[in-house]
């Protein structure tokens, strides 16, 4: 039986995207920030990820927003860049799979920008839908102080939108719009042990841990996994759809990433590491690929 053809699949990252320096590179050569080449897709945030959905048939569009600006201002980037890719490819909706802030990017785009008749669903991965720990922290270390220092060269404002208080204000404030619109919302979670995280994780978990429990290194499995349901002031219910990322995963590994954590206390120089890291990697991959065949049923 043919695979039922879904909307267009869109990537949208989190906060401060770590292969900046390789999307200003492809700005340079004039390729669309969603249409980069193979050798790239290798270094790209979501890594292999969209070259391995189109493989299969996918229709996938990476989008890149404001590296580290407030999460309104994220929200306006990938609105504008959703309504262009809608136009020129003359579809109706898309599929949103948000890692990290990507996820609460995009909910506040589909209440802010007005996008919920433009977005069939959200799936999103290792986002703290209630904030993290690990940015009240931050915000009590004085990070609000060293962002006004920065500020002038560049926009961090968005650290100061992951606070747990922000969230919960937030959660509230559009939990009847979220409640009553079409927009089917998953999420999925992953947690890491300590040991097997990205090193500069650990002393993050550390933090989300003491105060939120299991976690993948900055964001806590709780928050991740949203809530149960969302009910509207008129009785409403609308199911969040929650499941378990199948591989256990840090915060990096989400997106595509092996790191040297995986080894834990092993050796480092045993011979079969180059395969276990194209074994976890293609793992990776496919648990998007997964979650795009099952798009199909939220259309």
């Amino acid at each position: 039986m043919a695979r039922k053809r879904t909307y267009p699949i869109v990537l949208a990252h989190g906060i401060a995207p770590f292969d900046f320096i390789t999307n200003k590179l492809l700005q340079r050569i004039n390729v669309f920030c969603w249409d980069f080449s193979l050798a790239f897709d290798r270094l790209h945030y979501f890594r292999k990820i969209s070259t391995h959905l189109r493989k299969h048939q996918f229709d996938v569009y990476a989008t890149r927003v404001s590296f580290a600006a407030s999460a309104q201002a994220r929200a306006e980037n990938l609105a504008v860049q959703i309504r262009n890719m809608l136009e020129q490819s003359d579809q109706e909706k898309v599929h949103i799979i948000g890692h990290s802030m990507g996820g609460l990017d995009s909910r506040r785009m589909i209440v802010q920008e007005n996008m919920a008749d433009k977005v069939a669903s959200v799936t999103s991965i290792g986002t703290p839908h209630h904030g993290t720990s690990f940015a009240d922290f931050g915000l009590a270390q004085g990070g609000e102080q060293l962002i006004a220092l920065v500020d002038r060269k560049a926009d961090f404002s968005g650290f100061l939108d992951l606070t747990r208080s922000i969230w919960k204000t937030f959660n509230e404030e559009v939990r009847n719009q979220e409640a009553t619109n079409s927009v089917v919302y998953q999420t999925y979670a992953a947690v890491q042990e300590r040991e097997l995280l990205f090193p500069p994780l650990r002393p993050c978990w550390d933090i989300v841990y003491a105060e939120e429990g299991e976690n993948d290194g900055l964001v806590s499995r709780d928050s991740q996994r949203w809530q149960e349901k969302l009910i509207a002031d008129d009785g409403t219910e609308k199911v969040i759809i929650r499941k378990d990322f199948p591989i256990a995963a840090d915060h990096l590994n989400q997106t595509g990433w092996w790191d040297i954590g995986e080894l834990g206390r092993a050796n480092w120089w045993r011979l079969n590491l180059l395969r276990e890291k194209r074994q976890f990697e293609a793992a990776i991959r496919d648990v998007y690929l997964s979650i795009a065949r099952s798009l199909a049923d939220f259309q």
